[in-house]
């Protein structure tokens, strides 16, 4: 599931309340809510930017801290399933050979 995209120069953000992609200057708090939880909730893909394919100015400082906040709790959200398979996986394997 895309939950954000660049194109034609701007971007956009997809709203799973109504299920359209707006414009991200139009993002709000319930937005970004909604794009939060479609993130943790889903597999999601997101267009990297650059200068050249996000040429709106606005577009481009509200795309590029939305892209980095959640590429960041990806790394997070890996670190933290992997540090918890970790800790458990001795008594995962202690109950799994009862």
């Amino acid at each position: 599931m895309k939950i954000l995209k660049i194109e034609s120069g701007n971007g956009f953000f997809f709203s799973s309340k109504d299920k359209k992609w707006r414009p991200i200057d139009a993002i709000d708090k319930d937005g970004l809510m909604l794009l939060l939880n479609s993130f943790l909730e889903n597999e999601v893909e997101m267009d990297v930017m650059d200068d050249v394919n996000l040429s709106n100015q606005a577009h481009r400082i509200i795309y590029k801290s939305i892209f980095e906040k959640l590429s960041t709790l990806t790394e997070n959200k890996r670190k933290f399933t992997d540090e918890s398979q970790r800790m458990y996986l001795d008594e995962m394997r202690k109950y799994s050979k009862a």
